[in-house]
């Protein structure tokens, strides 16, 4: 849509022979309209380095930080910028083909199968979740109301965030010796702290749950779901719960808040709930294809799991995701975090913006996130500058590109 406005320039004037001025002179009054009108040189391009650089750099100052990735989306194309070594006895810089585990960050992962297996109508999202499970398997109850696979995904089933006879045998690797047996022993006593539904409350027990229900019903074990049914059809190589040998040898040492030696963590019953391990590449591919609802066949699914589903301080929750803000409201947020005993990650986008931003590190520090915002509100910020109308000059008229 093009709107035309008159505009007296002087360039409907003749130049005199052998004068040159009359024309420069409007050569000069275009190049101001051009500069006044677009708010600065037509082909500037945005320096996300030095951005990148005055946000992140100050991470490394603190004690415990030993280096960490940022991965921007926007507009052109991504951006991958590593600070730090990998571990301090190497001097190897992080990069996008990095891997770390991204703790909770899987959560969204299970939404996406959630939402996808309800597409292929081998699940509805209101089932009550003893209806996957074997028969015997206790489910608590409170009120009139079971507990949904969308209870389990939107943290509204009323369990709490751990289960009670959560007691590791090695502090080291905490959910090693947690299986499904346990679980089910747990689930056979267990209160519900309220009724499904009514109350939204972070539950890695519930989500470790769903996950585990939906393997059941899928009838392939919980990882095969998120490799074929995500990670290859969006070309994320690096992303999976088992390491490869090509993975093992990218993998970023652990390290804990104050920046010592940790061991990796293995989820078992609790994998659908913090699992995964990634690159940045990997989520890079992740949040353009949540953007652009790509490939055809999962945008389906992408897009129930971006829908507000339950009111939270801030925002709402929906399907894996937190959305910040409130429908209908510009600048909306849909976002991720997750943290391992020594990684931290941060996932989020703006799907109206079509912005989005990846931060893993290999340090149990949630500091990451306030840096992961801060890069997210400045790519909004600028895709906002970019999204107002440009005119440019064609002839006698200005035209007004929307």
């Amino acid at each position: 849509m093009q709107i035309q406005t008159q505009a007296k320039t002087g360039l409907n004037r003749s130049p005199g022979c052998g004068s040159l001025a009359p024309l420069m002179n409007s050569v000069r009054i275009v190049l101001g309209l051009l500069v006044v009108l677009t708010g600065g040189p037509v082909a500037a391009q945005w320096d996300h380095r030095a951005r990148v650089d005055d946000l992140a750099k100050p991470l490394l100052e603190q004690d415990g930080i030993v280096g960490f990735v940022v991965g921007l989306v926007h507009a052109g194309d991504p951006e991958v910028y590593g600070f730090g070594r990998t571990s301090k006895e190497s001097d190897r810089a992080p990069s996008g083909e990095t891997v770390y585990e991204i703790g909770s960050i899987t959560k969204v992962f299970t939404a996406i199968i959630l939402a996808e297996m309800a597409r292929r109508e081998l699940v509805d999202l209101n089932d009550p979740v003893k209806g996957l499970l074997p028969a015997g398997v206790k489910i608590p109850i409170l009120g009139e109301k079971e507990i949904t696979l969308l209870h389990l995904s939107t943290h509204t089933s009323g369990l709490p965030r751990m289960p009670s006879n959560f007691r590791p045998k090695d502090g080291r690797n905490p959910y090693a010796d947690y299986g499904a047996e346990q679980l089910y022993d747990y689930l056979l006593t267990s209160e519900l702290n309220n009724e499904p539904g009514e109350k939204y409350s972070y539950s890695n027990l519930g989500v470790g749950l769903l996950g585990h229900a939906l393997s059941l019903r899928a009838e392939k074990p919980y990882e095969e779901l998120v490799v074929e049914w995500i990670a290859r059809p969006l070309g994320m190589a690096r992303t999976s719960i088992t390491l490869s040998e090509e993975m093992r040898e990218s993998l970023a040492p652990a390290h804990s808040a104050r920046g010592m030696p940790v061991s990796n963590w293995d989820l078992n019953v609790f994998a659908a709930a913090g699992g995964i391990r990634s690159t940045t590449n990997d989520l890079i591919r992740f949040i353009r294809a949540q953007i652009n609802l790509s490939p055809e066949e999962l945008a389906p699914a992408f897009l129930a799991t971006h829908q507000g589903r339950f009111p939270r301080r801030g925002g709402e929750i929906g399907l894996g995701w937190h959305l910040q803000g409130k429908a209908g409201e510009r600048k909306r947020l849909l976002l991720h975090n997750g943290q391992t005993g020594g990684y931290h990650g941060f996932v989020g986008f703006d799907p109206e913006m079509k912005v989005g931003v990846v931060v893993l590190a290999n340090s149990a520090r949630r500091d990451f996130d306030k840096l992961g915002l801060s890069l997210l509100r400045m790519l909004q910020d600028e895709s906002q500058v970019r999204k107002r109308p440009r005119r440019v000059y064609s002839g006698r008229r200005l035209m007004v590109k929307i």
